[in-house]
């Protein structure tokens, strides 16, 4: 049930990593002329009963894999104390073994002297952190997050029983629930550290469909914070340029929502070489149709596109179908047996290395783009129901 899993978003969180280099920050290693040894300016310290002997990691992640920064052996009583040198505040793992999923996020800063008191079975979930200004925002995350993917697992036990819909209303309501909450904790403080991993949270995931608009509102006050009290740190930037990017995403799905996008022009020729433009069909509302007669996918969706052909044809609607085929025949053989009764049927038969791939930005297909009258972009991707349903709301 991929649709509902929701972790750490990595990916957008390694964006923010101070990048710290090739070199492994280790207690006596050398500065960068190779002089004198780099000043110690962080530690964690503490005691994790049941990881007595083993060795404790701090690693920060980069582009080139994790990079060691400190580690140490946990003595034989639990207890053990970490040192090293960090450039500056940056997102690390902290990790307690060789168990690769045994680790929790932690935002040092230059400073910190963070101590963990807690045992090795609920380290990644409740560390008991304290001694730095966001090891308490840490603990609560944690206990956050554990709770939320509780709740996951009670959804995937449904999976079955219930339908999809359904499984979608109630993960969307427990994932507004954990937003809510962040979004109220990194308002408490927004220069807080570790809003580096809460604000993940708040980031969109695949898309922006149930996306809280708020969100962008709280990474603006969290970008302008970090600036302030961390200025001129790669953090700082980074987070600053995510935000921007983000904003410049919405700003385009948003565009593709409300009909302020006019939609590229397609001019491509019929399997009889007549010449059809986009723009020829401005005054209706067009359902661009990308697919491909070896494409299965596509084949199951086009009874539906006919029902609504059928359905819409005389209140001002038409389908533009756009084939990725290469081979003339199998095109024409497959508007023939699926009954694609439209007259708006066009290809370069160049496949994926079609002109409209790029022009439309198309990773999969089948791919539909709903255009308004006036030739701009109201709709993308629906199918089935969801494609029935806008189309209905549209054409009264």
């Amino acid at each position: 049930m991929k649709e509902f899993v929701y972790k750490y978003k990595t990916g957008l969180i390694i964006a923010l990593i101070c990048v710290i280099g090739t070199i492994s920050y280790r207690i006596g290693s050398k500065s960068k002329n190779n002089i004198e040894p780099l000043k110690i300016n962080f530690s964690v310290s503490g005691e994790i009963k049941g990881a007595e002997n083993l060795r404790i990691y701090l690693e920060a992640p980069s582009d080139r894999g994790l990079i060691l920064v400190a580690d140490t052996l946990i003595s034989a009583s639990g207890s053990f104390k970490l040192e090293g040198n960090i450039p500056s505040i940056g997102y690390y793992l902290l990790r307690v073994g060789e168990n690769p999923q045994n680790v929790i996020p932690v935002t040092m800063v230059p400073g910190d002297e963070l101590k963990i008191n807690c045992s090795a079975s609920n380290f990644g979930t409740e560390p008991n952190a304290s001694g730095t200004k966001w090891s308490s925002s840490m603990n609560d995350y944690l206990r956050l997050m554990k709770q939320f993917q509780l709740e996951q697992e009670n959804l995937k036990a449904k999976e079955g029983s219930v339908s999809i819909e359904e499984l979608t209303v109630q993960f969307l309501k427990i994932k507004n629930k954990l937003e809510a909450l962040t979004q109220t904790k990194i308002l408490d403080s927004p220069s807080n550290p570790f809003n580096i991993v809460m604000t993940g949270s708040l980031f969109p995931s695949s898309s922006f469909d149930n996306w809280d608009l708020n969100n962008l509102k709280i990474l603006k006050v969290v970008a302008q914070a970090f600036e302030e009290s961390y200025p001129k740190t790669t953090v700082s930037k980074t987070f600053r340029r995510q935000v921007e990017d983000i904003e410049n995403a919405y700003t385009q799905y948003s565009g593709n929502k409300n009909g302020a996008i006019l939609a590229p022009e397609i001019s491509l020729n019929t399997p009889e070489g007549k010449t059809v433009k986009l723009s020829d069909l401005r005054g209706k509302i067009v359902l661009i149709d990308f697919w491909a007669s070896w494409c299965v996918p596509c084949r199951k969706e086009n009874p539906t596109l006919v029902k609504l052909y059928n359905k819409y044809k005389n209140k001002e609607f038409t389908i533009l179908s756009v084939s990725l085929d290469e081979d003339l025949n199998a095109w024409k053989n497959a508007i023939l047996t699926d009954g694609l009764v439209w007259p708006n049927h066009v290809s370069d038969l160049l496949g994926w290395e079609s002109t409209m791939i790029n022009l439309y930005s198309i990773e999969a297909i089948p791919h539909t783009i709903l255009v308004n009258k006036e030739g701009k972009i109201i709709e993308k991707d629906l199918r089935g129901a969801a494609l029935e349903q806008k189309i209905a709301e549209i054409i009264k």
